[in-house]
């Protein structure tokens, strides 16, 4: 949250719908899109929200066109003791994040940095605007990323680039975190939330529980074994084959024209 000079406060997330699609934006430029606990929870309550929401099927996620997110507030981590870090609701803000069941896809442009950039690698798709840099630059403030950052990196670059991201603190450019695999488009920073946007348009043309049931296969891929993750899928392709929209979607195809999907 942020106040105003009036004394009223307001939300440092704003939400803006375009049909299936919401556009989530973190608005801290005060503090350069700091990941404060107050912010982490106005962004997992809007997202939970959203995620709750039957006429939206996919979330893009961004700082807008100049900045991401630096990550969290430096000043309060020096304050605080680790008894009182682990009582706060951080950690639990993280596994909400986490546990979203839509498609969420990043539009990232500027520094994407600590938390910034744990947050940037938790969305299921991530659009870069060529000014876009990631990096996990904590171990350099005697601290170590503790949202996803070790794991993640790891899991899309592999344990050598990951280790170089997170102990030597190196960030790395659009382009690299496209060749390694981390950001799935490049586009000029001006555009990259509109290209985003666009993305989710499209992606949010499928129909709502298998775009879910696919999600979450995908990520299965990071989580269980093959074995255990091929069984996931299986038994996710039986339930939307239960689907009204299953009916629909084969029936338009064979008809030739856009298929009207209800989510059920």
């Amino acid at each position: 949250m942020v106040s105003r000079k009036d004394g009223v406060t307001e939300s440092a997330v704003t939400v803006e719908r375009r049909e299936r699609v919401a556009i989530v934006t973190i608005a801290s430029p005060e503090n350069r899109n700091a990941l404060t606990t107050e912010l982490l929870l106005d962004l997992v309550t809007a997202l939970e929200k959203l995620d709750a929401d039957r006429t939206i099927s996919v979330a893009v996620l961004t700082g807008g066109t100049q900045l991401f997110a630096s990550g969290a507030d430096v000043r309060a981590l020096l304050e605080v003791t680790p008894a009182e870090y682990a009582r706060s609701p951080r950690a639990d803000c993280w596994r909400r994040l986490n546990g979203l069941g839509m498609p969420l896809v990043a539009a990232v442009a500027g520094y994407a940095l600590g938390g910034g950039c744990e947050l940037a690698l938790l969305a299921d798709i991530l659009v870069a605007g060529d000014t876009a840099v990631f990096g996990q630059p904590e171990a350099r403030l005697g601290l170590i990323p503790g949202a996803g950052g070790t794991q993640r990196w790891a899991r899309v670059a592999g344990r050598h680039v990951a280790a170089e991201v997170v102990l030597a603190g190196r960030t790395v450019d659009a382009f690299e975190a496209r060749d390694l695999g981390l950001v799935a488009l490049v586009v000029p920073a001006e555009r990259v939330v509109e290209a985003a946007a666009a993305l989710a348009a499209r992606i949010a043309t499928g129909a709502p529980l298998a775009l879910r049931a696919a999600t979450a296969s995908v990520r299965a891929a990071e989580e269980l074994p093959l074995a255990a993750a091929l069984e996931a899928e299986r038994e996710r392709l039986v339930e939307v084959l239960a689907t009204d929209d299953r009916v629909e979607g084969i029936t338009a195809f064979l008809e030739k024209r856009p298929p009207r999907f209800t989510g059920e």
